[in-house]
């Protein structure tokens, strides 16, 4: 997975890239993901990673932002990470998508609009919320917690 050393915005701004400059940064995949609102295929190799990760935090791979942390972290069966709360809520936002003939919400990063995945309520998993963030792996930068 290619990962972004930089930090996110500070001051509420958003960031602002060209398409080209986003095609640089990204593999393929990842732009196809954040910046198109692509899908990834369930149970990839980068799922299998993310259910291998131990403490640490889940970062926006385009811009930094600290989006959901191993805390929040469920095994749903669904084939892509699962958290049942975001770590940083002031990094997410949640919008409507009507697309594919049905109505979900949408997770993007606030800080440069990534595309994430979607969030779904009243599926009945043993978490605090009654949530499920279901987020692309190819849009998350895993940092493992340091050893203290």
């Amino acid at each position: 997975m290619q990962s972004n050393p930089s930090s996110p915005q500070q001051g509420g701004s958003k960031l602002n890239k060209t398409e080209a400059q986003w095609r640089e940064q990204l593999t393929p995949e990842q732009y196809r993901v954040t910046r198109q609102a692509g899908t990834e295929h369930p149970y990839g190799t980068a799922y299998e990673e993310f259910n291998a990760h131990g403490a640490g935090n889940y970062h926006c791979i385009c811009c930094g932002a600290r989006l959901f942390s191993s805390n929040e972290k469920f095994h749903s069966g669904c084939g892509w990470p699962s958290f049942y709360d975001p770590a940083e809520a002031e990094n997410i936002e949640e919008r409507v998508d009507s697309s594919h003939g049905m109505r979900r919400i949408e997770v993007v990063c606030r800080v440069c609009d990534a595309h994430l995945g979607h969030v779904f309520e009243g599926e009945g998993y043993d978490t605090p919320t009654d949530r499920r963030f279901c987020i692309n792996a190819a849009a998350l930068d895993y940092r493992p917690a340091e050893a203290g």
